[in-house]
């Protein structure tokens, strides 16, 4: 059975820390949402350790910047975790063995950005590379733009990494942004190789949990997506929070919540988020 709440405080001292996603849970990419700030002051006030665990294709430092330059203020989390900072180790570690890479990305130079420190090449050719890097999605994209390049890379059967498997991620106005999840799931559909980094996968909340020294700790998991946030946090034995207000907002119906979170629920095939909450407060 899953409890609406109506703060996180009601719950914090049950927990060692707190976990957020970042996108559609603390802010929409310009802005932080509603209480955000004042409910995450508000927490490091009485001193619960928080953290973040982000789907993002950029590293933990970025993100980590992102977050204080959007609005919140330095000092709030214990540590900041993206799925694009497990990526990176992988291959400063050597277990991504290819070292030429065909990048996708939201921003022009956030491969560079990303490339800091290791040791690969980038090729403006799918011909001439090893792998392709999966790190964003420009904002505007539609997946239908994608088809042919996805089309080449499966017949030159190059595998993908991709650092971020979300399929959508909100924005500001409600709108839905495509992300690497979306094409990377498409690009299997075709029978390609992809490697996902980032949630719902037990590797990087494993990690978390070394990084923080937790293991085995009361962790809560507070997120906006079932598919990754709410599985994810099943998978690693995790509490959860479920954030009505984000990804799945338009499928809640306000005079059902609790039939409109089992009905979710049900259709993506897990297990139902301990609590639920409308918006990170």
């Amino acid at each position: 059975m899953t409890y609406l709440l109506e703060s996180l405080l009601d719950i914090a001292t049950s927990y060692d820390g707190l976990v957020f996603d970042q996108w559609g849970v603390l802010h929409n990419g310009a802005e932080p949402y509603p209480h955000a700030v004042d409910i995450l002051t508000e927490l490091r006030r009485r001193g619960h350790f928080m953290a973040v665990l982000s789907n993002s294709g950029r590293r933990a430092r970025a993100n980590q910047e992102l977050i204080e330059q959007i609005g919140f203020p330095p000092g709030l989390f214990g540590r900041v975790m993206s799925s694009g900072e497990a990526l990176w180790q992988d291959i400063y570690t050597g277990r991504i063995a290819e070292q030429i890479f065909f990048k996708v990305e939201r921003r022009p130079c956030d491969a560079a950005h990303f490339a800091e420190g290791l040791k690969i090449e980038f090729a403006s050719k799918m011909c001439e590379v090893e792998a392709i890097l999966l790190l964003g999605v420009p904002d505007d994209s539609i997946i239908e733009e994608w088809e042919h390049s996805l089309n080449e890379a499966a017949a030159l059967n190059l595998p993908v990494y991709c650092a971020n498997p979300d399929r959508f991620s909100p924005r500001p106005n409600g709108k839905l942004a495509l992300q690497p999840g979306a094409l990377a799931y498409a690009y299997k559909d075709r029978g390609g190789s992809v490697t996902f980094y980032g949630k719902p996968h037990l590797p990087v909340f494993s990690g978390l949990e070394r990084a923080v020294d937790m293991v085995g700790g009361r962790l809560l998991m507070i997120g906006d997506s079932l598919e990754h946030d709410i599985a994810g946090a099943n998978i690693a034995g995790w509490d959860s929070v479920f954030v009505l207000g984000g990804l799945h907002k338009t499928e809640i119906d306000e005079n059902d919540i609790a039939g409109s979170v089992k009905d979710l629920v049900n259709a993506h095939g897990i297990k139902p988020p301990t609590f639920a909450i409308r918006e990170a407060k």
